[in-house]
Order: structure tokens, then sequence, then C-alpha cells
């Protein structure tokens, strides 16, 4: 770990995240038992912790301590191991913020006003203790349960990136703030209010703070998941997205501190090495052994067990609201019935609202052969991407996305709306340029999710050394593209950018 004297020393980032799926072993002592993931800053925190320890860089993070997710049993723990456990060596690296409301969880997040205590909680021990006790050059906080961060920071003079993952946000006042253990006072003019405060006590008990919003307004430099999702924000696209968070994001973009960077799917989702599929491929031998794998996952899902049929994958979960299962719930019967001499199939491997109304199509036909209904299995769902063919995305909006990059790793070529980090990494499939990696549809109705589809068949029905060697061209341009390497090094430009420095000394030998 560099020396904190002298002014030739590294810059410490200090990254601050409710989730995280790994750790580096050598980063401290319970580096491997790191892991708590609800979704895709997990995989981004992770990866980016991950290059900065291999680059060198002198880099910490922020987590709270979630001990039944970690596997921690401190009544189990012998003295000398407990007081290992509980030792903050000179050159840890993983700073947990304490408290019972994080201890016997098995979820990262709660629902309502629990939701609330744990975001305090963390930030709590952020600001008082972490924060003090590291003493960073920069920090990266991650959505709205980092919100009051970057507003403490600006007060220490600290530069300080906030990412956007979501919209979602969640209110609370300055009293709140306080009773949960925060000196707001220190920092209360950095934070989004409902409206603008006159002093600290008119607005302690009922100037609502948006803690997305605060993020973002109170932070040096922002990031969205994805290019086209923070323009889609600016341009005024999506109603539901709040006008304080769609304001505070503007402001920011327009004052050049706002840039999109697309998160990257695990390193693990590589057919070549993927433990979970049970025939395991490369670009070269794909054909032959996703023709097996296929097999394998219409035997589980009780299809028709035919490896020519075309097979078209749902891998997210069926939420109307933003990822458009109704679009594919309205025109399910009618394309399987169109494409029946080809034997197309249909497996949906997801939760959520919309399971049901499949359910009862697969029931009212009597198509279970060609329409498979099974709930979520992460060793399924990866089975799902090796053993088809195309994979469905046809959301409303996404902030990024993440099955559509998996997809064409696996061989299987997206189908997807044409909306924000699906823009960016679906693009039309052109046979004849040899370019493009899937199918990609404009008017978000079933109309064209059907045309896209079609236009998937099309593909299909073309000869198989053709199919084969479009197939192998996008999984190694895939695998190049879609990887954490390419993600975090987005990561460090920004840091850099943001401390007019670069993150790693370079001594002359």
């Amino acid at each position: 770990m560099s020396s904190r004297k002298g002014k030739m020393r590294n810059p410490r980032v200090l990254i601050v995240t409710p989730e995280i799926t790994y750790l580096p072993e050598g980063m401290g002592n319970l580096a491997g038992k790191m892991s708590a993931k609800a979704g895709g800053m997990a995989d981004v925190s992770a990866s980016l912790v991950s290059a900065l320890y291999r680059l060198g860089a002198d880099v910490h993070v922020a987590l709270p301590h979630y001990r039944r997710m970690f596997h921690v049993e401190t009544g189990k723990l012998v003295a000398e191991e407990l007081r290992k456990y509980k030792s903050h060596l000179p050159d840890e690296r993983i700073h947990l913020a304490e408290d019972r409301c994080f201890y016997y969880r098995d979820s990262v997040y709660a629902q309502g006003e629990a939701n609330l205590k744990l975001a305090l909680a963390f930030q709590r021990e952020v600001i008082n203790n972490i924060i003090p006790h590291v003493q960073p050059d920069l920090i990266h906080c991650n959505d709205w349960m980092t919100g009051l961060i970057p507003a403490a920071a600006r007060r220490e003079g600290i530069p300080c990136l906030f990412t956007v993952h979501n919209i979602h946000t969640h209110k609370l006042t300055l009293s709140q703030v306080e009773d949960a253990g925060i000196d707001a006072a220190e920092f209360w003019m950095n934070l989004y209010y409902s409206y603008p405060p006159c002093n600290y006590e008119e607005s302690r008990n009922s100037n609502l703070i948006d803690l997305q919003a605060s993020g973002v307004f109170g932070a040096h430099f922002i990031n969205t998941v994805s290019p086209t999702f923070l323009r889609e924000i600016v341009d005024g696209w999506h109603s539901f997205i709040p006008d304080s968070i769609r304001g505070e994001i503007r402001s920011k973009f327009h004052a050049g501190c706002a840039e999109g960077i697309l998160n990257a799917p695990d390193p693990v989702d590589n057919p070549a090495t993927d433990d979970k599929i049970p025939f395991k491929y490369d670009p070269d031998n794909h054909a032959e052994m996703k023709r097996k794998n296929k097999i394998h996952l219409q035997h589980a899902l009780g299809l028709e067990e035919d490896p020519e049929a075309p097979l078209f994958f749902w891998p997210s979960r069926l939420d109307p609201v933003q990822k458009g299962p109704q679009l594919l719930a309205d025109i399910a019967y009618r394309f399987l019935d169109r494409y029946y001499g080809q034997k197309a199939q249909l497996a949906i491997i997801a939760n959520g609202p919309f399971q049901q109304p499949f359910s009862d199509i697969r029931s009212f036909h009597s198509i279970g052969h060609r329409l498979a209904v099974h709930n979520f299995d992460s060793r399924l769902s990866q089975l799902g991407f090796a053993g088809s063919d195309f994979t469905l995305m046809p959301s409303l909006f996404e902030p990024c996305g993440l099955p559509q990059m998996q997809a064409p790793i696996y061989g299987s070529l997206s189908i997807a709306h044409n909306t924000g980090g699906l823009h960016d990494t679906v693009e039309p499939l052109d046979v004849a340029s040899s370019t493009g990696n899937g199918f990609r549809f404009d008017t978000y109705d079933s109309g064209g999710l059907f045309w896209a589809m079609d236009r998937a068949m099309d593909f299909y029905r073309l000869d198989p050394s053709i199919k084969h060697a479009q197939i192998s061209r996008i999984m190694r341009q895939s695998l190049a593209r879609f990887n954490h390497e390419q993600c975090a090094g987005r990561y460090i430009e920004l840091y850099e950018k943001m401390l007019a420095r670069p993150l790693v000394r370079r001594t002359a030998h």
C-alpha cells in the first residue's frame, strides 16, 4: 500500500456500494467471503475494484456488513480468529459498515421503510467512520442508498462520482437523517429538497430530501450505465422519471459532467468455461455443441426434443411495466402457429406477474411441446443461453440490461426493442456486410416484436455455413466487447479525468 506521506503517492479511491459480487484475494482477510448481489451494480463494483487492484491503484471499498450473506458466524470463532476478524490491519482495503440491521439479512434490499433504515445505517457508517479513516482522494458512490455521501464529500472538498444504475429513489427529512446518527447540518445545503430551503430549521421536519436526486446534485461527476439511456433522460423520454432526477441529470450533462458507461456480463458468462452448461464450446465448434445443449434444455423443460427446432428464450423477469412480456403474450400462439412447420419453440425461464398468462396460453392451446414456462433457475437460465438460437429483450426502457450482452457470447442472437442500453449493444444483423449482432425493432408493440422475430426466422433458414460464419463472428466480437476490462477501463479514465492525474504513479527504474 502506498504511503500517505509525500506528494507523489497514488490517489486513494473509495468505492461505496451496497452490493458486490466478489473481491480479489489480497484486499483483506475476508476478501474471499464478500458476495452480496441483487443486480448489475454488484458485477460492476466487483470488476472495477478488481481492475484497480490489479493495476496497483490504492483502491478501497465500503460495504454493509452482511454477516449471514458473507457466511461469517462470529459466535463460532475462537478468540484468535475473532481478534483477526475484528482487526483493522494497516493494509486493509475492505471497510465494513457495522450495524445489526445488516448482520442477519439474506438479501441486499428490503421493502419500504426497512430499505430506508438500511440505507441510513450504511451512510452513517461511511460518513462518520469510513471516510475519516480512509481519507480518500476520490469517492465513487452508487445509487440512492449512497445519496447523502456526495453532499458530505463536497463539503470536505473530495471529488465524488455518482453512478445512476436505476431511477428508484426514497425521500426523507433532515430530522430523520439526524435521528439515524448523521449530522446533516454540516452538508445540508448540498442536498436536493422538494422546495428551495430557507434555512436548516425551517426545512428540518417538512422539506423532503430526494436521495437519488441528492446524489446527482451533490456529486462532481455522474454516469448512467449506458450512453443512450443518459440521452433519453436528458431529451425528455420516459414519463416515469421524476422531474427532480431528470433535472439534475440534465444539469450535469449540460455542464459536461455526465457520461454513459455500459455495464458488462460476469466473466463466468463464457460457454468455453461455464460449469452450468453440459457441453462447453467456443466460436469454432458452437454449432455442434449448441445442438447438444438444446436437447438438454428441451428435455429439462418438456419441449419436443429436436435440435433443428428454432428456439426463442426469454431470460428476464416477467415485468409488464419494463420488460414487455405482454408483447410476447399477445403474439405467442400466432407466432408458433405461423412457424408450426419449422417447429418453432418458446422457452420462458423467469418469474413475475406475467408468468400466469403464458401458462394459460400453453394450457388453452395444448402447446406444452412448443411453449415452456419455468421459474427462474440460474443453472437452467445459463442453459437457456447455451441451448437457444435467439434471446428476447423487448423492454420498454432499459438503463443498461445484461441478457442481450450475455446472449451473443453464447451464440444466441438478441431480439430487442430499440431503447437505452439495448440500442447501445444490439446492432441490426446484416449478413451481406457481415456486421451487426441481432435484431432490433423501433415500434414498441406486439407487431414490432413479431416483425423482429420474423427477421430472426429469415436468418435461421439461411444455409448452415452462412449461419455458422455469422454466429462465430458475433461470439468473438461479443467476448472482446462485452467484458469487465472494457467497463473498468472507462471508469478508470473517468477517475483520472476527475483527479487530473494518473491513478498509478509509474516509477522509473
